[in-house]
């Protein structure tokens, strides 16, 4: 196990170290190759020289050939060479080059690329159902191992994706989707989507940077094999899923009731107090242990009552 996480770790990349010339001064010999091949046939015709017509074929024909190691190559591009089936390293050189033509090369881009997954129902710790989704940034950071540890070939929506650069970019967009799926579905299911009145472990809901560390860490580890780099990835998307959401905005809305009425008892109990208090200090009126209760009783519902109190004066015990 730990030679195969070190094997994936590893840097298997290695820069093209082989032949290359100026694009403009080999193309500069390929049509000098097609003119002295073009003259020496029109030679070999008017003086009926089967040599010279056979050797400006031949140099037509390799003029031609060497066409092929023509390569244009802008930033951030790169060219997977291969000799016969042999790895010879990857050329990143940017502008106008010629290469060896037996050499076949796969272009491959390098540019960051965005990845807005759609929401999928997952099951949070707790087993409730919920919809989550992500934002990724990736980039190829590995050619070794974006064309040979993983096959491109089965990853696109073609039966045959050559050495066509999108279909191959697009092949490694449906594999990152596909791990990207994975990767939220794990990390979606060890944390409840919101924590209970008696739980303070981190939720999806609070989690914040925390859990978006932790996604981003399961995407290295399961792209890491095809040299994808992870540039940034976070949560954009959390909700209840639909045949649940109801039921749970109807207990957040109860939680929150109990938690404001709770403050709401807190601070009449403390007024009630003081106010009983500052009577007593002020020596405002004598008060016995019936009429402090009746007097705590009274406070307590114009304090935590909905409604606006209707205040009664009392003047029946006034004697004449």
């Amino acid at each position: 196990m730990e030679e195969k996480n070190f094997k994936s770790e590893t840097k298997q990349e290695v820069l093209f170290n082989g032949l290359t010339l100026n694009g403009f001064l080999a193309l500069f010999l390929i049509l000098a190759g097609l003119g002295i091949g073009g003259y020496w046939a029109y030679l070999g015709i008017a003086y009926a020289h089967n040599v010279s017509v056979a050797g400006s074929i031949l140099l037509i024909a390799a003029s031609l050939f060497c066409q092929k190691g023509l390569v244009r190559q802008e930033p951030n591009e790169a060219r997977v060479m291969m000799f016969f089936g042999s790895y010879k390293g990857t050329f990143k050189k940017v502008g106008f080059y010629w290469v060896n033509p037996f050499i076949n090369t796969k272009k491959l881009s390098l540019r960051a690329r965005n990845l807005d997954a759609e929401p999928i129902k997952v099951n949070d710790k707790q087993g409730n159902p919920v919809m989550i989704g992500l934002v990724l940034v990736w980039k190829l950071s590995d050619t070794y191992k974006a064309m040979f540890e993983i096959d491109a070939q089965t990853m696109a929506n073609t039966t045959q994706v050559g050495n066509n650069v999108n279909l191959i970019m697009k092949a490694f967009e449906n594999f990152v989707k596909i791990q990207s799926d994975a990767a939220l579905r794990q990390t979606a299911g060890q944390y409840a989507y919101d924590a209970n009145e008696s739980d303070d472990a981190m939720t999806l809901r609070g989690g914040g940077e925390e859990i978006n560390r932790q996604l981003e860490a399961k995407l290295d580890e399961r792209l890491a094999m095809a040299g994808i780099e992870i540039v940034e990835a976070r949560i954009n998307y959390l909700a209840y899923a639909p045949e649940i959401a109801a039921v749970m905005l109807r207990r957040q809305q109860a939680d929150a009731i109990i938690a404001a009425r709770e403050k709401i008892v807190e601070g009449a109990v403390s007024m009630v107090k003081m106010a009983i208090d500052k009577i007593a200090e002020n020596d405002v009126v004598e008060l016995d242990d019936d009429k402090k209760a009746a007097m705590v009783s009274n406070l307590m519902v114009v304090l935590c009552g909905e409604d606006n109190a209707q205040p009664v004066v009392n003047t029946g015990t006034l004697n004449m």
